[in-house]
């Protein structure tokens, strides 16, 4: 295969072939193929040996254990993304919950996808840190290893919207990494190959044969091996990085070489370029990631035209940015953004200037589109929490509930509902819908009722508390009065270890591990799920009072349902 050799990166994207008007509202400026990997982290003092044991750590306050978006492919992208360039990704996935979990956060940060949900299971991690930031990792790697080289084929229209195609060598057979590679240049399309195990392991894992990794790497325009990948296939090279970065590229013919070298730095081999180029020294707490996040970072530059150590300092600034969190995936883009640029200022004008230069998401319609996105995301956020929570129903705890609600029932007593700030709204609801179904019920107010409301409860009533942490003290405080009264009380909580949960008689589980939304933090998927909670309990009720179409026109004589059930 023969190829020219620019000098600059810039050179690279004048070489792509013109696009219509048409193409290019449509245009990418990188896909990617490889790993979609769901991570789970474990933090440790340190890394064990074999028949040793261990404590795990509590990470960052929410756990031992810590799940994390990640993948060679999937991560590069999502770097990529967060600086400024338009990136898609495709292949094989899984319809199920880690595939959910994987396709939220692509679609959060409005990278395009063409994922099949017909593979056997997403692919998933299991990673442990060390006080150091070192790791060792165990990987499990599911539909991204069932992919073959005639569905790489299916994806030619996708491919053919971007200007760079990456893949990699460390999940994806090399069949398919191979066909990913041959289908860019049929296509006019650059290629970036991340080899990010040593060819060895690849080989002895049973990836594919050694003459399809041959395939692959002479067919990278750029290719980025970690040091320890180098040295085993240029031996002579010894330890160096830049003798490394130069052996391989004259070996391969590749366009570039960039060779990675952990906290140091990188070295470039390329045409009118070759150098070492020092990273900048920042604390690690995890270096899961950190080639993939240098790599996002190399390819923003590539699309923007910056000469080659400009490349590798913004390279080596998102690969800095990435080992300073948990996790290898950008989650927090703007976040991530911002560290890179405080590590390599320089690159501001070039984010800055990257709607324009690589149709980046900065434009206004971009920005609309990142919204509607992150509407969705949010949306499938709440799907995947509420399908969570349904196979976590305890259906003694239902049970228990109803009996209580028909005792209260039988003895002329009513149902009350109750909730603070957010939970106060879904409270009018429940209330209305317990009501309109069999079951006497009124609203009771969170604060008032310590202030003479708590007289609308007498003895053999019920309570229904809903909080998500469980831990408002004003709530609280209603409670002890609703009990003092003589009621029980039900709560629908989050917080199954809460001051709320120890208070009541029984305790309806309404928790979320996420909220979605931007920042995480309002009440959405904890309020959809306090929401069906209470749903569910109101139908269970319904059916146990054995209402009528008629008993339920009674309540709801007027609007459409009254015309429906007269």
């Amino acid at each position: 295969m023969s190829r020219r050799k620019p000098a600059r990166p810039s050179e690279v994207e004048n070489e792509l072939p013109a696009r219509s008007e048409a193409q290019a509202s449509e245009a990418l400026d990188l896909v990617g193929i490889g790993s979609m990997v769901v991570d789970r982290m474990h933090r440790t003092a340190r890394l064990l040996g074999a028949d040793e044991k261990g404590i795990l750590h509590d990470a960052d306050g929410a756990g031992p254990v810590q799940v994390r978006i990640g993948g060679v492919v999937l991560n590069h992208l999502g770097w990529a993304a967060a600086l400024g360039l338009r990136t898609g990704i495709f292949g094989l996935g899984a319809d199920d919950e880690n595939g959910r979990l994987l396709r939220a956060a692509i679609d959060r940060l409005g990278i395009a996808r063409e994922i099949d949900p017909d593979g056997s299971a997403s692919s998933l991690s299991e990673i442990f840190v060390d006080d150091a930031g070192e790791r060792t990792i165990y990987m499990a790697p599911g539909a991204t290893s069932e992919t073959t080289a005639e569905r790489v084929r299916d994806h030619a229209d996708f491919v053919r919207r971007a200007r760079w195609l990456s893949t990699e060598v460390s999940q994806l057979p090399l069949v398919a990494a191979r066909a990913a590679v041959e289908l860019a240049h049929e296509c006019g399309v650059r290629t970036v190959v991340d080899l990010d195990v040593p060819p060895s392991d690849a080989l002895a894992s049973g990836l594919g044969a050694e003459r399809d990794l041959d395939a692959i790497l002479r067919g990278a325009d750029l290719l980025k091996p970690s040091k320890s990948a180098g040295r085993e296939l240029a031996p002579e090279a010894g330890a160096d990085p830049l003798a490394l970065a130069r052996a391989l590229r004259e070996r391969y013919a590749n366009t570039a070489v960039v060779v990675t070298d952990g906290e140091a730095g990188c070295a470039i081999a390329a045409d009118g370029f070759e150098s070492f180029v020092r990273a900048r020294p920042v604390k690690a707490v995890d270096t899961t990631g950190a080639g993939d996040a240098f790599l996002g970072g190399l390819l923003v530059a590539v699309a923007n035209g910056l000469g080659w150590e400009d490349a590798a300092r913004l390279a080596n600034a998102a690969g800095a940015a990435c080992v300073e969190q948990l996790g290898a995936f950008p989650e927090r883009a703007a976040r991530a953004r911002a560290r890179v640029l405080e590590i390599f200022p320089e690159a501001e004008t070039l984010v800055a200037a990257a709607p324009e230069a690589s149709g980046a998401l900065a434009t206004a319609g971009a920005e609309a589109d990142a919204a509607v996105s992150e509407a969705i995301a949010s949306f499938g956020v709440a799907v995947e929490e509420l399908e969570a929570l349904r196979g976590r129903l305890d259906p003694d705890a239902y049970a228990r509930a109803l009996a209580l609600l028909a005792r209260a029932r039988e003895s002329g007593g009513r149902l009350h509902v109750t909730g603070i700030g957010k939970p106060e709204h879904l409270a009018h609801y429940g209330a209305s819908l317990f009501a309109s179904t069999g079951t006497p019920a009124t609203f009771l107010h969170g604060t008032e009722a310590v202030h003479g409301s708590a007289g609308q409860v007498v003895a053999g009533d019920v309570v229904i508390a809903i909080s998500n942490s469980g831990g408002t003290r004003e709530l609280l405080d209603t409670v002890a009065a609703v009990r003092a009264m003589g009621a029980s009380v039900i709560a629908v909580t989050g917080g199954l270890e809460s001051d709320l949960a120890r208070a009541a008689d029984l305790v309806l589980d309404a928790g979320v591990a996420r909220e979605g939304g931007p920042l995480g933090f309002a009440p959405r998927a904890s309020a959809a799920a306090e929401l069906l909670v209470l749903a569910a309990l109101a139908a269970g009720s319904e059916r146990a009072c054995a209402l009528t179409r008629e008993q339920y026109h009674l309540r709801h004589p007027a609007g459409a349902l009254g015309k429906r059930t007269r």
